[in-house]
């Protein structure tokens, strides 16, 4: 099934985790991309010690999109279909049970990841595979493939006052 976390509400991440962490405590193998995402988040460096969880490369550091050149978007945008199309390989090989495919949505609405490469993997998955997408504005074509949709909606959050992200809270 299809699992969606979108909303402008913290946690999205977190709770794509919190299923990576639950399938792998069940003994479920668990492969998570991660787009828009540099290697230093909390969640990350936990969840990097259990097992039954592979983690996809990615960079120190990552730029907003918005903030990138030209360029910084093309090798982005190579570097998120390699990711996508190594997540796709394992899961067509029958090595894992869950994909998290973390900020997903948000490559997509951004430009950095064609919305047709991410639907052709949907379209094409094993049945018995559970794959999470996270991130802001879910394209319509991800949302009609949806079993579930969970969105996090911001009522009130420290950055609107001027707090910037705390590290261990946020990030």
């Amino acid at each position: 099934m299809i699992h969606i976390y979108c909303g402008d509400g913290k946690g999205k991440t977190t709770c794509a985790f919190g299923l990576a962490l639950r399938a792998a405590g069940r003994g479920n193998r668990v492969i998570i991309a991660q787009f828009l995402k540099g290697a230093d988040s909390g969640e990350r460096l936990s969840i990097a010690k259990v097992p039954g969880v592979t983690l996809l490369e990615v960079p120190e550091e990552v730029k907003f999109s918005f903030m990138m050149n030209d360029e910084e978007k093309a090798r982005a945008s190579s570097r998120f279909e390699r990711e996508l199309d190594e997540a796709a390989r394992a899961a067509r090989a029958g090595e894992c049970e869950l994909v998290v495919l973390d900020e997903c949505c948000a490559a997509v609405s951004t430009g950095l990841l064609p919305i047709k490469r991410v639907t052709d993997f949907l379209d094409g998955c094993p049945r018995e595979l559970e794959v999470v997408l996270t991130g802001r504005d879910p394209a319509p074509e991800l949302v009609e493939r949806a079993d579930y949709i969970t969105e996090m909606r911001k009522v009130k959050h420290p950055f609107d006052q001027g707090v910037p992200a705390r590290k261990g809270i946020e990030w």
